[in-house]
């Protein structure tokens, strides 16, 4: 494992986060990014050690460099500016069902044990609690991928048993499910909390803890976990972030949006 050369008080925990999800993209790979926190990782992965991935949104467009300025929608026109290429939904979708992506960034507001991610209801589908955002393209993404980088906070009632809803699907029930269900892509490959890093594990594809930020225990970890959360063998703390991912991360976020 590399060493770093940061101190807790060098970074914040949106910080880590980023460069945790940064570390998940390899060098010439197609990535939907999506927007915020994954797009930053998106920029520094190009910038430290993927300088020829390619970033891709639903809206239609394909860039090498992040966008030079702040994006509210993938749409605006900064995202637009500079892009490798600038085409529609379909045509981007397309290269999904293609086999052509490696991997995609999904977040949620509950994610289970297996890695199902649910964006649509919180309670009875016919009297919900809660009405989420729903699907928007992460359906398709979760379904194609060849994996999935989830980022999500790491809460008791985020981190469930199972979601009362699949928006997208990860190992459904667990095992070999998904394959039996005829989705093409990998499902999920890591989940990155606030806390901890979990990875699925085993022959039931079951998601298990399988590194602890800095500052935090496995003990904390699990009790903010909705399921008694196993282990891999070789768990061990997420490094640090280096002084040189966080030199990249700071070129991007010049005004220092993550590091509070």
């Amino acid at each position: 494992m590399r060493r770093s050369d940061t101190a807790l008080s060098d970074y914040s925990t949106q910080e880590l986060m980023i460069i945790a999800a940064a570390r998940e993209i390899k060098d010439e790979e197609r990535i939907f990014v999506g927007m915020r926190l994954p797009i930053t990782a998106y920029g520094v992965a190009r910038l430290t050690h993927a300088p020829n991935a390619v970033g891709l949104f639903e809206s239609g467009v394909a860039r090498y460099d992040p966008a030079d300025g702040m994006l509210y929608t993938m749409c605006d026109g900064p995202n637009q500016l500079g892009a490798a290429w600038t085409t529609g939904l379909i045509q981007i979708m397309g290269l999904l069902s293609g086999g052509r992506i490696h991997a995609g960034f999904i977040g949620g507001a509950e994610i289970d044990r297996f890695g199902n991610i649910n964006t649509s209801y919180i309670g009875d589908i016919d009297a919900p609690k809660v009405k989420l955002p729903g699907s928007g393209g992460a359906p398709d993404i979760a379904a194609m991928a060849e994996r999935l980088i989830v980022v999500i906070n790491h809460q008791k009632h985020r981190l469930v048993e199972r979601v009362g809803y699949i928006t997208s699907p990860g190992f459904l029930d667990g095992g070999d499910a998904r394959a039996r269900a005829g989705l093409p892509g990998g499902g999920p490959a890591v989940v990155i909390t606030d806390r901890a890093v979990l990875r699925p594990h085993g022959a039931k594809n079951e998601l298990h803890l399988a590194s602890v930020h800095p500052g935090h225990t496995a003990e904390e970890v699990r009790e903010n976990t909705g399921w008694a959360l196993k282990s891999v063998p070789e768990l061990c703390e997420t490094m640090p972030p280096t002084k040189v991912e966080l030199d990249a991360l700071h070129h991007i976020d010049k005004e220092g949006f993550w590091r509070s």
